[in-house]
């Protein structure tokens, strides 16, 4: 599976949290979203802008809007992942513990799939 059709597998299942994801679908994914927010950051600071005024990062409408957009898909590809490696999407919260709940799900997203049919459906490499 290539970038461009991660992105739209991604957006043609923007809230779909059932089934299986490879691998190559859920990282094409996270770096579409990182390009999507780092330009959305550059534009908002370039174009002025930002609505956080304080010494921090200046976080602004377009940033704001692309964060809200991708929320979604980017949860729902996540537990499709942690579904083809055989554990529930309930594994996700993990990702709300500070540090060591976002390493572990990172490992669990990094390991390769199970090969054959599994709970939440058929392997995605088999077609």
């Amino acid at each position: 599976m290539g970038f461009g059709q991660a992105v739209s597998t991604c957006f043609s299942k923007y809230a779909t949290f059932s089934g299986r994801a490879r691998r190559s679908e859920y990282w094409y994914w996270i770096l579409f979203e990182l390009i999507v927010i780092l330009v959305a950051f550059g534009v908002d600071n370039a174009l002025h802008l930002t609505f956080v005024k304080d010494a921090g990062p200046q976080v602004g409408w377009i940033y704001t809007i692309a964060v809200l957009a991708l929320f979604l898909p980017g949860i729902a590809v996540t537990i499709r992942r942690l579904h083809d490696t055989g554990r529930s999407g309930w594994w996700w919260f993990l990702s709300l513990l500070c540090g060591i709940g976002a390493f572990i799900l990172f490992v669990f997203c990094l390991i390769e799939g199970n090969p054959g049919p599994n709970q939440y459906g058929p392997s995605p490499k088999a077609g």
